[in-house]
């Protein structure tokens, strides 16, 4: 079979499936959670083995503390997953969380309404998604290299906007503050916005028309530009939608800090991409999962509150870290090998 044959025929394979999966709508609930079961249960053993030695773990404040630790590095990660899905990696979302996070403190203290700002802050972050996606296509390079170059770039444009100091005056008493800082209902207001972004995200990644060009552009993206799919553009939209979530993420974390910190965010790339990887969705594209991506998200986050029960010495904390990613990821494939096999 020659190559057109074979980008035929992969493009007719990608039609074919997406047609199907749009007349099984709706799946049952067990289909929904089959592919993120692997990630969920080592979630689950891990609040375990840390809550059984130590009860404490267990109280509901420390339960929805852990969770709000772990909402910014998920909403990443949501966004994340589209990228991955189709073989682009964003390594900016660090740089992009804290200019954007500095542009929002710096509205807010020049005499903006907090909530007015909120929008300038996301069609920032958007703004930024798209610029690596027209470098990314126009000087044909990977999107890794040119993330990792915007990376530093987006983190020197915060820290030149703050004068490299953090930013503070801001008016704390405003609503923006006191509610989407807060825990309205006994719960983080940032956890409620997390619920919906998931929400709409994962039906966008398997319900919808652009989540299936996504994924058909990861399989296969010879075939999915021989099928007439515009990889171009589809690129364009992945990477503002990973740009919107991270904004998202600088929104509820200036509303929670009160203050504008345009180091914050060192880091947060790789854990993002840590996130996507242990809930299912792999580097290779083709497919994703953004409610396993939020799952691995919270895994990190328990991780780390369980290393404060247990009293490691923070000069392990990476080490451990590093450790149960990797054991994740391992009990993650082999329950999907398992999976496979039964079918």
């Amino acid at each position: 079979m020659t190559e057109t044959e074979r980008a035929v025929d992969d493009a007719e394979r990608a039609r074919e499936q997406d047609t199907a999966t749009r007349r099984r709508w709706p799946l049952p609930p067990r289909r929904l959670v089959r592919d993120e079961l692997g990630v969920l249960l080592v979630l689950g053993l891990l609040v375990l083995a840390i809550g059984i030695p130590y009860p404490d773990f267990f109280d509901t404040d420390n339960l929805l503390s852990t969770a709000h630790n772990s909402v910014y590095i998920s909403l990443m990660a949501c966004g994340m997953v589209f990228a991955l899905a189709m073989r682009e990696v964003d390594l900016s979302v660090g740089g992009t969380y804290a200019m954007v996070l500095v542009v929002g403190a710096l509205l807010v203290r020049d005499g903006w309404a907090p909530w007015a700002a909120v929008p300038v802050m996301l069609l920032t972050g958007i703004a930024l998604g798209v610029f690596n996606a027209l470098v990314t296509t126009l000087l044909a390079l990977p999107s890794f290299i040119v993330t990792l170059g915007t990376l530093m770039l987006f983190r020197g444009v915060g820290l030149a906007l703050a004068d490299g100091r953090q930013i503070t005056d801001l008016p704390l008493d405003d609503s923006f503050f006191t509610f989407a800082g807060g825990d309205p209902g006994g719960v983080p207001f940032a956890l409620w916005v997390l619920l919906a972004v998931v929400t709409v995200l994962a039906v966008a990644l398997t319900r919808t028309r652009f989540g299936a060009r996504v994924r058909a552009i990861g399989s296969n993206p010879d075939a999915a530009a021989f099928s007439g799919i515009p990889v171009v553009r589809t690129r364009v939209q992945a990477l503002a939608l990973s740009g919107l979530t991270t904004a998202c993420a600088a929104v509820l974390a200036l509303a929670f800090y009160g203050a504008g910190d345009p180091t914050l965010g060192q880091g947060y790339e790789l854990q993002a991409i840590a996130a996507c990887i242990i809930g299912g969705t792999p580097l290779a594209g083709g497919r994703g999962s953004v409610v396993g991506a939020v799952a691995g998200a919270m895994i990190l986050a328990v991780v780390a509150a369980g290393l404060v029960f247990f009293e490691v010495p923070i000069n392990w904390t990476s080490f451990a870290t590093g450790g149960v990613i990797l054991v994740a990821v391992a009990a993650d494939s082999a329950l999907r090998r398992t999976g496979r096999r039964r079918r």
